[in-house]
């Protein structure tokens, strides 16, 4: 597809329209750097203010206007960037700052959040600066004071008594400008004339390390190299030798369920030693959180661990022993720090966004933006999450993750002979097309998904095909994952903002778009009532076996198959008519009746019915759907209809 043929259906599109609109209104001034390096990575990127307009518009059902949008957008990226915050930290953490250039952990909470909320939940984590550490005054209780990078608060936090060896003010390892996180914490809110909030103990904290420091590269050598997990010995563990260990995070497993009822509770993690030797470190019940505040890539220092035999843990691999999360052990941790890659604007933004969103001041000299800098893992993938500018097909490479892309459905089926629940999903854009691997957790969940209809994918990872092609992979458990239907969402045609209206004659010489017309029904052609696999909103279809199978899933359904209607009809404008077809609830708002009710009316008035609807006025929205099974040959598919008074 030609690039120049389509720039003009890009540019026109109201959703691509909104989107920077809404950049340009939430991104500081760009003067500041004339290569516009920093102003490229300053305000939100371009997947960010996407998701989360779609997240509101899923919100507000009914409809949202730009002033919503706007609000909601403002509202959220000062949440999680804190603009605006006064800046009275401890001098002590704006210091630290200047090198901090760690990636937050996903459950990470800020301070100034907690006393706004006046709530923690245990799975939330804080990644925090220990501002002071001393003893309440009569007692001999500790307290920590803390503060974050992202906050103008500190909060308190009694210490559990597990690190009172640790503490010891002034020379402990937790002491001032040490970094810790911490997760499993309770909050003792504030009461009338009680003072502030604060933190209970938690068992819950990990010590970070700077390998860096002189101290604690000592502390590491000394301490933790000498032993190693081949080193290890039962024998030894039961005559009461204790163990401290230095090893990498390879992998974090999911939640396991385990015993009856769902009793019991494990996570395994995958360390790996210097000499690359692998042992399993298993984390039971409430203590499964602990994995929220590791990172795959980091050191993760292991002091006192308990030593438990694999038959003793139940868990099946050739290792003798495993480590667990014992009442002696104190863990620390080196996190590992993202690589950041400079990325070149490609010419497709170049051309597409470079004019609209950095112009020069003289438009000849082409965009601002040269180039963004983006977080690299070790093993060398980009991570695109935080890309200013949308991304498009032709720009697509090799070790690209979290990438969002907006365009047409033009292919999309189950893959067959796997226990795994994958689908297929050809998108296309104004520069190209690609398939996706789309796989879910346990069946397809994401509505009704058909051809010519406008998607919009985040969370998508981009590897080279055995061919040299490109293929992408969506995983849906993944964090920042999420598939949405444009074409079919809910507020769309009440969102004037998001949308704007077409002709009837519009649609042949602009066929590959979504549209949205007020039309009125000229005529019923056909009215029919199916059977449709609930979840995807494909019909169903009865196999020699008996068993009632759905065309687009393929998977048996018995349970989860409602009526629907199958309706082709006839719209009109002031100038031109067109066929169309649709289904679903589309079909029951056009024609006011549920499929259902529908169904139990007697055979004549199922047939004088849909005449008494003709020339009510209705705004539609209509994608091309000429390759899609259930068409007919219908060229046209209504994917969401609003009667108009």
């Amino acid at each position: 597809m030609e690039i120049d043929d389509d720039q003009k259906r890009e540019e026109d599109d109201p959703f691509l329209a909104f989107i920077e609109y809404a950049r340009s209104f939430m991104s500081p001034d760009q003067d500041d750097d004339p290569n516009g390096n920093e102003a490229g990575n300053s305000g939100p990127g371009w997947s960010w203010v996407a998701s989360r307009i779609l997240k509101t518009c899923i919100s507000y059902s009914s409809g949202v206007t730009a002033a919503i949008l706007l609000s909601d957008l403002s509202q959220a990226w000062s949440e999680q960037n804190r603009i605006g915050a006064p800046k009275k930290r401890p001098e002590i953490i704006n210091q630290m700052k200047r090198k901090h250039r760690r990636t937050k952990l996903p459950n990470t909470v800020t301070i100034d959040t907690i006393y706004e909320k006046n709530f923690l939940s245990l799975s939330s984590v804080l990644e925090v600066v220990i501002v002071d550490a001393f003893v309440l005054p009569g007692t001999n209780i500790y307290m920590l004071t803390l503060g974050d990078y992202w906050s103008s608060n500190t909060i308190n936090l009694y210490l559990h008594r597990r690190y009172y060896d640790l503490v010891d003010p002034p020379n402990g390892i937790l002491k001032k400008a040490r970094e810790v996180f911490l997760t499993g914490c309770y909050l003792r809110t504030a009461k009338e004339g009680s003072g502030s909030p604060r933190l209970l103990p938690t068992e819950y904290l990990v010590i970070l390390l700077d390998e860096d420091l002189d101290d604690d590269a000592i502390l590491i050598g000394a301490q933790f190299c000498s032993d190693s997990f081949s080193s290890i010995s039962l024998d030894a563990v039961k005559n009461g030798v204790s163990y401290s260990l230095y090893s990498r995070i390879e992998s974090i497993g999911s939640l396991e369920i385990l015993g009856q009822c769902g009793s019991l509770q494990r996570k395994q993690i995958t360390l790996v030693d210097n000499d690359g030797v692998k042992l399993r470190f298993l984390l039971w019940n409430e203590q499964v959180i602990l994995s929220n505040l590791f990172s795959v890539g980091s050191m993760l220092a292991l002091d006192r661990p308990y030593i438990a035999s694999s038959a003793e843990s139940s868990i099946e691999t050739s290792d003798e022993f495993c480590l667990e999360y014992g009442t002696a052990t104190q863990l620390y941790l080196v996190p590992f720090v993202q690589h950041e890659e400079q990325v070149c604007l490609s010419s497709t933004q170049n051309r597409f966004q470079g004019s609209r969103l950095h112009a020069a001041v003289d438009p000849t000299q082409g965009p601002r933006v040269s180039q963004v800098i983006l977080p690299c893992d070790s093993q060398g993938s980009i991570d695109f999450r935080n890309y200013p500018f949308q991304s498009f097909v032709v720009d697509l490479r090799d070790k690209m993750t979290g990438i969002s892309l907006y365009g047409m459905v033009t292919d999309i089926y189950r893959e067959r002979n796997t226990a795994e629940v994958i689908f297929l999903l050809k998108i296309e854009d104004v520069t190209g097309s690609i398939w996706a691997k789309l796989h879910f957790s346990q069946s397809w969940s994401l509505g009704r998904v058909s051809l010519g209809h406008m998607a919009y994918i985040s969370g998508l990872k981009c590897s080279k095909t055995k061919q040299n092609g490109f293929q992408l992979s969506w995983f849906e458990k993944d964090v920042g994952a999420s598939l949405i239907n444009l074409s079919c969402l809910p507020a769309l045609l009440n969102s004037s903002c998001l949308h704007k209206l077409s002709r009837l004659s519009d649609l042949s010489s602009r066929s590959s778009s979504m549209h949205i017309c007020r039309v009125w029904l000229d005529q019923v052609d056909h009215v029919t009532t199916r059977f449709s696999h609930a979840p995807c909103g494909h019909f169903v279809k009865e196999m020699p076996s008996g068993a009632v199978e759905c065309s687009f899933c393929h998977s048996v359904c018995d349970g989860e198959v409602v009526r629907a209607f199958y309706l082709k009809l006839t719209l009109a404008d002031e100038n031109t008519k067109t066929f169309a077809w649709c289904t679903g609830q589309t079909a029951t708002e056009l024609l006011q009746i549920s499929p259902d009710e529908f169904y139990e009316l007697p055979e004549d008035e199922q047939v004088m019915y849909p005449s008494s609807l003709e020339n009510e006025r209705f705004m539609v929205a209509l994608v091309n759907c000429k390759r899609q099974p259930e068409a007919d040959a219908v060229s046209w598919e209504i994917t969401r209809a609003l009667k108009r008074e």
